[in-house]
Order: structure tokens, then C-alpha cells, then sequence
């Protein structure tokens, strides 16, 4: 069975084009991939999240709301007893920014520019999940 991971665009951002690569190369790398698409309350990516029994949910922000939305996604799980899910986050993050996310919760951070191969390599780590044949 593949790891499954949610890929979620929190808040009011509008702009899903890194969120659908980061789905695509999860995809192509051996992953189960789920979109919410844009504009997503963070109870509705917790209740899909749990509906789809996923290892991962991805946060994908642009708007600077990072620390806040991080934040609330995993106390969230927390509340919903899915504290296993690990929140990963990407998008406009400044360096001085992730510890603090760190911090509030979030496995692994991809700030704009990160390689998708990085990124694919943290999260088959997150998951312990093996590179395809």
C-alpha cells in the first residue's frame, strides 16, 4: 500500500500552482497524493485528512499567515487524536521563521526554492516510506 499524503492550501491564499507540483512530484516518487484544492479551513483539511487516512498532511502558504495556520492544523490533529499525522509546510517562509514552526509542530519545512528532490527525500523519511522499484 502507497503512504498517503494530503496536499492543503490553508486560508484565503488563492495560488495553487507550488501546491500542485509538490502533488505531482509526491506522485511521480511513489506517493498516494490527495488535493484539497484552495482556500481550505483547517477543520476541513483535519476531517479529510482523517477520512483518507493519510501519514502526511502538507501545508502549501504563501500569504504570511504560516505561523498561525501551522499552528492551528496541528493542534487540530491533536484535538482529533491524529497527532501521528505529521504536518509538513511549505511555501513564502522566511529562514528566521522555521524554528518557530519547528517548534509549533511541524515535521519538516520547504521554504520557497527547495528541491523537490529534498523534498521527496524528507518526506520518505517522515514515513519511512521506500523508494519505488
Amino acid at each position: 500500500m502507497r503512504t498517503r499524503v494530503l496536499i492543503a492550501k490553508p486560508g484565503l491564499d488563492g495560488h495553487d500552482r507550488g501546491a500542485k507540483i509538490v502533488a505531482r512530484a509526491l506522485r511521480d516518487a511513489g506517493f498516494e497524493v490527495v488535493f484539497t484544492g484552495i482556500r481550505q479551513r483547517i477543520e476541513d483539511i483535519v476531517a479529510i485528512a482523517l477520512q483518507e487516512d493519510v501519514a502526511v498532511v502538507g501545508l502549501s502558504i504563501l500569504s504570511g499567515a504560516h505561523l498561525a495556520l501551522t499552528a492551528r492544523t496541528v493542534e487540530a490533529l491533536r484535538a482529533a487524536d491524529a497527532a501521528d499525522i505529521a504536518v509538513i509546510v511549505g511555501g513564502t517562509i522566511p529562514a528566521a521563521d522555521v524554528p518557530r514552526l519547528q517548534e509549533a509542530g511541524a515535521a519538516a519545512v520547504f521554504p520557497t526554492g527547495t528541491s523537490l528532490d529534498v523534498l521527496v527525500a524528507e518526506v520518505r523519511a517522515l514515513t519511512a516510506a521506500p523508494a519505488p522499484p
